[in-house]
């Protein structure tokens, strides 16, 4: 081989090797054949650099060969003695040459000697049966196809395609054309891709075919394959990505179409088919613009990815707008459903329940029937509608629920509501006067069975039963509610523990008869606490009552016992008779009698010592000397505005006789102390309705 080869593939026919080994190892055992590598034309380059690179190349090539079985792990130097040796330059030292050609004939002739060529003499024969040998060899070399070395012209046409070959890919892959075509497909699809691709691929196919013409046939096309692989090859990335811009084209398009096609109100199984089509039928027609004549390129997986990314696309459109729509039923129902319940609830009567069924399954009908109508669109198979219906109305019982929960946690304010309002006021809803004439303990007893009544329809959720059993619920718990609670809440001790188990019994429960735990609102054990919590909050009211009720029955007694009245005819008649003989006594008696009816309603006597004597005097002190005051400023002020009115109408002054000066001021000191004596009285009912109300 020629110094300038060493390193080249098909130069120094290293491929043989490759058929060499393989048929050596196949068809005899191991045994060491001389490889003599001779170098022709040595450089300047020492035989000691050039020796390892060749050794290395022919151990490179061993190890790719396939080896049977037996031979997996046997190494080279196990059938061949590798030996390398240089020639020099014929042309440049023909002296130095010719003697380097005489010792290597030397070794020829001398094979067998030690230092000659020949390998080891395992398979040596007899001379006698080297004619026998030689044709067994023969017969191999015959029956073994892979031994047969090609015509030259085969060879010529090997070398000289693959390189006209391999000079036309290296053109088409530095063509200009093609790479300004790759660079554009990497940004985006390019029109006529296809037809683009094809005229340039035609172009050095051509070149080839006009090169090649003159070589054999078979070893033309063979090349020719392998041109248009290679070719292919290098253009497959670009269409695949003029295959991946068709598609998120074609994907856009389905989005934008479908969106467009929801908002102008089309059904939205039957918008996603047509939009479908259109952008399969637009990616299909820009497959066929992008498809490369030479290429027999399928896009069907493309489009099968296309067809997945639309239908994941759908499916997500889908969901959230069922999800949208369920969220918009959803509200419709709390907004249709919570304030109603809740004022029901807060009514607390005995029908309640039977109520907010009928509101429960009138809302959820009309839900469920126009959620039905809105998803009809969808095509949703029957299985799945039933189920999304199934959830609405799990939605609407838990908004029923949820309501129920939240006024069940409230049951105490709302009970001492309903407590104050029917307590503190009457049947026409006015607010009551304590006069003495009520029966306080009545009303305390109407009052806590009415809050009880509202504890007992809180105390279960009865929103499945029809309107005979959910009532008849209501009443067995509340008739449980008032046997433990109301019945023997007002008696006395010893009844009380004679009665204990009762009492307790009914209550000594977590759940209601003939109620399930997930309806129970409140236990029979947190009634009790409840109710006993509701009876200390709301004794205060009842106490205040009852002495609002003592008070006014004792400021509504004016006179003195009869024995008082008897001993003052009898001791008072000297000065009943001194008044009959001087009336003008009877007058000052009058008028002062005027001021003190004044004072007292003035001062509010009755409230004053309402809480005590000692308090009384203690407020009368403070108060009684500024209320006088008062009542003679006031008294002077009117009889200043009456002379000033008599000066103005008669321009004059007019003597009024002494008498009628009497009668006037008589008049107006009556009508001062009975103006002073209604306000009195109605300063006295509003206090009295304070005391109760803050009761």
């Amino acid at each position: 081989m020629w110094c300038h080869d060493i390193g080249r593939e098909q130069a120094a026919n290293k491929p043989l090797l490759k058929t060499v080994f393989q048929v050596m190892m196949r068809l005899f055992s191991p045994r060491k054949t001389t490889l003599l590598f001779v170098i022709r034309d040595k450089t300047k380059t020492p035989l000691e650099v050039l020796e390892p690179v060749l050794r290395e190349d022919i151990q490179k090539i061993w190890d790719s060969v396939p080896k049977p079985p037996a031979h997996k792990q046997t190494p080279l130097s196990e059938f061949f003695n590798v030996e390398v040796t240089a020639l020099s330059s014929y042309e440049e030292k023909e002296e130095q040459f010719k003697e380097q050609v005489m010792l290597l004939r030397q070794r020829f002739f001398n094979s067998i000697a030690p230092g000659g060529l020949a390998g080891d003499r395992r398979a040596v024969v007899p001379a006698s049966g080297f004619p026998f040998s030689t044709q067994h060899i023969w017969k191999v070399i015959r029956e073994n196809k892979d031994l047969d070395l090609p015509a030259h012209k085969v060879m010529v046409a090997t070398v000289r395609c693959e390189e006209i070959a391999n000079e036309n890919l290296a053109k088409l892959a530095s063509d200009e054309d093609w790479l300004e075509l790759e660079e554009a497909v990497q940004s985006g699809p390019v029109l006529g891709f296809g037809k683009k691709i094809s005229s340039i691929l035609d172009k050095y196919f051509s070149d080839y075919d006009t090169e090649a013409v003159y070589f054999d046939e078979s070893v033309r096309t063979t090349k020719r394959q392998h041109l248009e692989s290679k070719s292919l090859d290098l253009v497959y990335p670009a269409y695949q990505a003029m295959l991946g811009h068709l598609r998120a084209k074609a994907l856009n398009m389905f989005k934008e179409q479908l969106e467009q096609a929801l908002k102008i109100g089309e059904a939205f199984a039957g918008a996603v088919r047509d939009c479908m089509e259109t952008s399969l039928a637009e990616f299909d027609h820009g497959c066929v613009d992008a498809t490369v004549q030479q290429a027999t390129w399928d896009s069907l997986k493309t489009r099968e990815k296309l067809r997945r990314d639309i239908d994941n696309h759908a499916a997500s459109v889908r969901a959230t707008k069922l999800s949208e729509i369920s969220a918009q039923f959803e509200k419709r129902l709390s907004e249709a459903l919570s304030e109603p319940v809740a004022s029901l609830l807060d009514a607390g009567s005995r029908d309640t329940w039977p109520s907010i069924r009928k509101i429960f399954i009138r809302e959820t009908d009309s839900a469920i029937s126009g959620f039905s109508s809105s998803i009809s669109g969808f095509e949703i198979d029957e299985k799945t509608a039933n189920k999304m219906v199934e959830n609405l109305k799990e939605y609407a019982r838990s908004v029923v629920e949820k309501k129920a929960r939240e006024e069940a946690g409230q049951v105490l304010i709302r009970m001492k509501e309903r407590f104050s309002s029917v307590f503190s006021q009457d049947s026409d809803s006015m607010p009551r006067v304590w006069t003495g004439k009520e029966n306080i303990r009545a009303i305390t007893k109407d009052a806590r069975s009415r809050s009880l009544k509202l504890l007992a329809v809180m105390a279960a959720l009865c929103l499945e039963e029809t309107t005979d059993k959910s009532e008849e619920k209501t009443d067995k718990i509340e008739s449980v509610l008032s046997s433990a609670l109301l019945d023997n809440g007002d008696g006395s001790s010893a009844i009380q523990e004679r009665s204990v188990s009762a009492i307790v019994s009914p209550l000594a429960s977590s759940t209601w008869e003939e109620v399930s735990p997930s309806d129970t609102l409140i236990t029979p054990v947190q009634c009790k606490s409840i109710w006993r919590q509701f009876k200390t909050e709301t004794e205060y009211t009842v106490g205040q009552a009852i002495a609002t009720q003592e008070a006014s029955r004792r400021s509504s007694t004016f006179l003195p016992p009869p024995w008082a009245i008897v001993a003052l005819l009898i001791l008072g008649f000297n000065e009943f008779m001194l008044l009959l003989r001087n009336p003008l006594y009877l007058g000052v008696l009058f008028v002062l009698f005027l001021l003190v009816k004044a004072l007292w309603v003035q001062l509010d006597i009755a409230s004053i010592f309402q809480h005590g004597a000692l308090s009384g005097i203690l407020q009368l002190s403070t108060k009684f000397l500024p209320t006088v005051m008062g009542i003679l400023k006031r008294l002077a002020d009117e009889g200043q505005k009456v002379g000033a009115s008599s000066n103005n109408a008669n321009g004059s002054v007019q003597h009024v006789p002494l008498q009628d000066q009497e009668s006037d001021f008589s008049s107006q000191g009556s009508s001062s102390a009975s103006n002073l004596t209604y306000s009195s009285s109605l300063t006295h009912r509003q206090v009295g309705n304070v005391d109760m109300r803050v009761a």
